[in-house]
């Protein structure tokens, strides 16, 4: 789908959004100054289009987030390698997924909702055709955690 660039109200109804995803489409519709049937259409689109990619329960106990790693993913072939990037799509406590420069091809943050499931994570990326090798170093500790708003251009 094509991208259309974000009018004022798009803006508005994202800057909300990023500083609380749990406001009700009538709170936000009171904001930006347009009907609840309006901003869900908008927000629609705008999920459709790109600028809002998915929405993350975190379980567990109040104050803990969950279990996180990066993964850093050696491929067989750097160009043809996308049944790899396919399986990373297809698993959804893979994060984020970027193609880097440097001696390893894929770096994957992956947030689990435990150690063993970070383990199952990683023996199923381990084992993928096209893997040839993977490091793994687990978060310790975040001391800065943004969100993934999208700015407009």
């Amino acid at each position: 789908m094509e991208r259309a660039s974000l009018d004022r109200i798009d803006q508005s109804i994202l800057a909300e959004l990023t500083r609380n995803a749990r406001i009700s489409h009538a709170e936000l519709s009171a904001k930006v100054l347009l009907s609840r049937n309006a901003v869900r259409q908008r927000i629609d689109r705008m999920e459709r289009q790109g600028y809002i990619q998915g929405y993350t329960v975190v379980t567990g106990a109040p104050g803990q987030g969950p279990v996180s790693a990066f993964l850093m993913v050696y491929r067989k072939d750097r160009v043809r390698g996308s049944d790899v990037i396919s399986l990373l799509q297809s698993i959804p406590e893979v994060v984020l997924c970027d193609v880097v420069s440097g001696d390893f091809d894929l770096l994957v943050r992956v947030e689990a909702r435990s150690l063993e499931r970070i383990q199952e994570i990683w023996e199923q990326i381990a084992a993928a055709p096209g893997v040839t090798d993977t490091v793994t170093a687990m978060t310790l500790s975040n001391y800065v955690r943004r969100g993934t708003a999208v700015q407009p251009t």
